[in-house]
């Protein structure tokens, strides 16, 4: 507790399961959060829940592809706090298609989108920590997705990298401002077994989509050295760190929590050694929100889940 007393951040996404949960633990170690969402409800939502629980968090509804909007959320943090210390960006469209077959609207809605987030939240928060002379931690929520290829995956690929190695540059620019700009990488998160992919996990009557770049829960189980998928509060605890004077000498880096996925060789599949079926895995799971553990996984089949 307390690593990060008398710091303000500003959160770009606020659903129950990433944003509001890095928005959460950071309020929880002391920093003072404004939360934003292209949804207000989402924002107002995450925002309650950390107040209810006696930190300080403001909700804003905030599109974090619109200079506009990220200026005016930015300039809202700082008028309601008076500085600004921590940024973390996790915004972007996703589109999956082959390449065969991607639309062009697609390509430019989900390459653009994750790229133009990480500028506008990087650029107008190191000038309000400029303005308020903090030596800030500006931090991009990336995917396993920047540091490989995937079939179908061609646009969130793409997207991904170029954050990332936008990142990398920013990290230089701003390096003598005293302002540190790191990423955090994860890979299939746990609470994609209630949200996204859901149906999989639940419903009897799921066929497996012939696509060629289809994976099935099992097998992404089975490529993980340490036998479980990444927690939203794993990135949370990360995040911390990150925004943190703990890592004040660390910029330009990004932090792999994925279980060990990124540095295994690539043909040993760890299920074939030490198996674990997904539905006893999902079985023995409980689902979390703002990084609180919940109801046990299959006490929620049936019910409506926002998958954001």
């Amino acid at each position: 507790m307390d690593r990060l007393n008398n710091k303000v951040a500003i959160v770009f996404g606020a659903g129950p399961n990433i944003g509001g949960t890095i928005a959460h633990f950071l309020a929880r170690e002391g920093a003072s959060v404004c939360v934003t969402d292209i949804r207000e409800e989402a924002a107002v939502a995450a925002a309650d829940f950390i107040r209810e629980r006696g930190w300080e968090a403001t909700g804003l509804a905030c599109n974090a592809r619109s200079d506009e909007d990220v200026q005016r959320a930015v300039a809202a943090t700082v008028a309601r706090y008076g500085r600004l210390d921590i940024v973390v960006n996790m915004a972007g469209r996703v589109h999956w298609d082959d390449v065969l077959n991607m639309k062009l609207d697609d390509w430019h809605d989900s390459v653009g989108s994750f790229a133009t987030a990480g500028l506008l939240a990087t650029q107008h928060g190191a000038r309000a920590m400029l303005a308020c002379a903090a030596q800030g931690s500006i931090i991009h929520i990336m995917s396993t997705a920047a540091h490989f290829g995937e079939a179908d995956g061609a646009a969130y690929c793409a997207a991904k990298a170029a954050l990332l190695n936008f990142a990398r540059s920013a990290a230089l620019d701003l390096a003598h401002h005293g302002i540190r700009v790191n990423t955090v990488t994860p890979c299939s998160m746990e609470h994609q077994l209630w949200s996204t992919m859901r149906d999989e996990m639940f419903d009897p009557g799921w066929e497996q989509p012939q696509r060629r770049g289809f994976y099935s829960r099992q097998e992404y189980l089975d490529q993980m050295p340490l036998r479980r998928f990444p927690r939203a509060a794993d990135l949370a605890w990360a995040t911390v760190f990150l925004a943190s004077d703990e890592s004040a000498c660390m910029t330009g880096a990004d932090l792999a929590v994925d279980g060990g996925l990124r540095h295994k060789y690539p043909t040993w599949t760890p299920g074939r050694h030490d198996p674990l079926d997904i539905k006893d895995y999902a079985r023995a799971t409980r689902v979390t929100r703002y990084g609180e553990e919940q109801e046990l996984l299959t006490e929620l089949h049936g019910q409506p889940i926002d998958r954001s």
